[in-house]
């Protein structure tokens, strides 16, 4: 698909913005940032509806854009795209036998254009913005989002700033510039790189992508879950598991499986979400584990996951209250233990696991010993990333 026009000013969009802390709405006419109150907004579509014949209809699509009636997309726009979505859904009879469990299932999103499922959020954030006029981006990042922003940008021609953390993973950092991305190399990690976005973002114009502070990254990473439930034919799984650090997939999934419902595409109930972080930064986790609404930022956040390097997440407050409405948890392990597991069920299933998926890998294990999860759970873990982003070229002679 190639890059749209953007529509005329006056055109009516058939969706609203409703901000998740003070309640206030807006027309989603625009460029948005936060609420003025602080808190995120979130994508509503009150004059939309959804039939069993439209849930038929899907299956003749292809890639995430299949699901545009659940998307902010207008009746004939073409959004910025390069295929992202129709990520395999894997049966790990191998893997889940090591784990005591009779029917996990992965989610490979590093099959999705550069390498992440950040690819779903970008292409969503990336066409509304351009859109409405934006003709410069800006994104900290922790590594894939930076990726795939810098592809996003190019595909719609427009400049990308990306600040990134120095201790980033080289392969990730040389993907950002191979695409064209204008890369900043900070001391510090992801909070630093914000400070400095939202910085830049205010001096030039260029509109910030960062987790949560627009709207639509939102939108496009709901798709995760839309299409899962696609993939396994309009049910729902018992448990999720997910890696997260700024938290857009879980939260995306969650509203997701709220639109689902609604609409009676699917029947309750809802999985239970888990979320997987690492001992090295772990806020969320903590939070959910202190019964507060929000978590306090993480002091000193280290992992070599460096999509969980994230120590205060804007949607704290949205992913613990996903985390138990849906009745599941939230988990902590150890670097050992993630980069074990990934590289474990990578031999076990051929799925190339990421660090963060080794995560989800390892908190699949806790969860079962815990009892959490019982043997005949229908589990889905994600891979969000591919494990290649991660690991420099070998020297072979």
């Amino acid at each position: 698909m190639s890059a749209p026009a953007a529509p005329s000013p006056d055109i009516h969009l058939d969706w609203m913005l409703a901000c998740t802390g003070c309640g206030a709405t807006r027309s989603a006419a625009g460029l948005a940032s936060v609420c003025d109150c602080g808190q995120p907004w979130l994508v509503r579509y009150p004059a939309r509806t959804h039939t069993l014949v439209d849930r038929t209809e899907i299956r003749r699509g292809h890639g995430m854009w299949r699901f545009r009636s659940f998307l902010p997309l207008l009746a004939g726009e073409q959004p910025i795209s390069l295929g992202e979505g129709d990520t395999p859904l894997l049966a790990t009879p191998r893997l889940g036998a090591s784990l005591g469990l009779d029917d996990l299932w992965v989610k490979d999103e590093g099959c999705n254009p550069t390498g992440s499922f950040k690819a779903r959020g970008i292409s969503a954030a990336v066409t509304r913005a351009v859109a409405a006029g934006a003709t410069s981006f800006v994104l900290p990042t922790a590594g894939n989002a930076g990726v795939a922003a810098a592809a996003y940008g190019a595909r719609a021609g427009r400049p990308v700033r990306v600040y990134a953390p120095r201790t980033t993973p080289a392969t990730i950092l040389s993907q950002i510039t191979a695409f064209g991305g204008d890369l900043v190399l900070l001391d510090g990690h992801i909070g630093d790189c914000g400070k400095a976005a939202r910085g830049h973002a205010a001096a030039t114009g260029a509109v910030d992508l960062s987790t949560l502070r627009e709207p639509y990254r939102i939108e496009g990473k709901k798709t995760l879950g839309l299409e899962l439930a696609l993939q396994l034919s309009w049910t729902l799984p018992a448990a999720i598991i997910y890696p997260t650090g700024g938290g857009t997939g879980l939260i995306g999934m969650w509203k997701a499986f709220t639109e689902l419902l609604e609409a009676g595409w699917v029947t309750g109930p809802a999985p239970r979400m888990y979320t997987v972080q690492s001992d090295g930064c772990a806020p969320v986790v903590r939070g959910f584990e202190a019964g507060t609404d929000r978590c306090e930022p993480w002091v000193d956040p280290w992992t070599v996951a460096s999509g969980l390097r994230v120590p205060g997440p804007l949607g704290d407050r949205l992913m613990l209250t996903a985390l138990r409405a849906s009745g599941g948890g939230a988990v902590a392990v150890s670097d050992d233990e993630l980069t074990s597991a990934a590289a474990s069920a990578t031999r076990l299933e051929g799925i190339d696991f990421s660090p963060e998926g080794g995560a989800a890998v390892a908190a699949a294990a806790r969860l079962r010993q815990r009892g959490d999860l019982g043997p005949g759970d229908r589990v889905v873990v994600f891979n969000t990333g591919a494990g290649w982003l991660y690991r420099p070229a070998p020297a072979f002679a």
